[in-house]
């Protein structure tokens, strides 16, 4: 058989396997954090923006959340401000957060643009536009022995989302891009965790899933080997025992909180894998780890 030949018989298969998840998630709203890789190389940008209007366009409803701390980072620098964290998270003072509302805004310009052309209908939101994310100042926990909270500026914890907005722009066949900053009770601009607004989103509009796309294989075990399919208790004992730590813990933490409240599944998979996101919700193996709640079954129910 020749090579062609047998490229035209995969991608049939492909396309066979597909259906049914299309018919099963069809007019389902899928939740995306956009970061890490795929929003750096140009070839995963693309095919990022490729992937999402397919999603459209076989009758789901994606809504895609995206970060920008390395940009940020890369940014601060140049303006020769320095970066400080404070229990993992950005000290965010004016200066800061005006450049955080910079970069933001012009990466989120780009996906809307990148999308729009691969033919799809996206518009760019922050939590601002119409108030729809409030938020409040994050204070973190006492350090060093004290016992005065520490306040790292314009960060905010999420009060509450008003799902309609986005549940107009659905209605209407767009597609959602929004930047993660809310809006305060005197109109302050706040700073969030994206993966939080992309977790607290899925549960405010009852998502069917939320997908966290990393720069990692998906969950991994303390040897190093990825773990396909988790529960939420389970979770709660790689989190007890040191197993996930770091960097995805706030990942993790919104994936499990969404499975708690109703998602019916998150996922954490691997951006640097080309067609990520259609290998994840289309196919049977998928490309990373997908938690569910305890009374839920895990892969095969996709």
């Amino acid at each position: 058989m020749s090579v062609d030949a047998v490229s035209t018989a995969l991608k049939a298969q492909i396309l066979a396997e597909a259906l049914p998840y299309i018919r099963r998630f069809h007019d389902k709203t899928i939740i995306v954090k956009y970061g890490g890789n795929a929003m750096i190389e140009p070839a995963l940008k693309a095919g990022f923006a490729r992937d999402v209007v397919m999603l459209k366009l076989v009758g789901m409803n994606p809504v895609i959340v995206h970060g920008g701390g390395p940009q940020i980072g890369e940014l601060l620098q140049k303006m020769n401000i320095k970066s400080e964290f404070r229990q993992g998270m950005r000290v965010t003072d004016e200066r800061v957060m005006n450049v955080v509302e910079m970069v933001l805004g012009e990466l989120n310009q780009e996906i809307v643009g990148l999308i729009n052309q691969h033919g799809g209908k996206a518009v760019g939101l922050t939590g601002q536009d119409g108030a729809f994310i409030r938020a409040h100042k994050m204070l973190l926990r006492p350090e060093n022995g004290g016992d005065a909270p520490v306040d790292i500026g314009f960060v905010g914890e999420i009060e509450s989302i008003d799902p309609e907005i986005i549940q107009l722009l659905d209605s209407r066949d767009f597609i959602p891009v929004v930047a993660p900053i809310g809006v305060g009770a005197a109109g302050e601009a706040y700073n969030i965790n994206a993966d939080l607004v992309a977790g607290k989103l899925a549960e405010t509009l009852a998502a069917e899933k939320l997908v966290l796309m990393t720069n990692t294989a998906g969950v991994l075990d303390k040897a190093g080997n990825l773990i396909t399919g988790l529960t939420a208790s389970e979770i709660d004992r790689l989190f007890a025992d040191g197993t996930i730590s770091g960097g995805m813990l706030p990942k993790i933490g919104s994936a499990l909180d969404a499975v708690k409240n109703g998602v019916a599944s998150s996922h954490v998979i691997d951006g640097r894998v080309e067609h990520a996101l259609l290998l994840e919700i289309l196919t049977n193996e998928g490309v990373g780890t997908m938690i569910r709640a305890d009374d839920a079954s895990l892969r095969c129910a996709a």
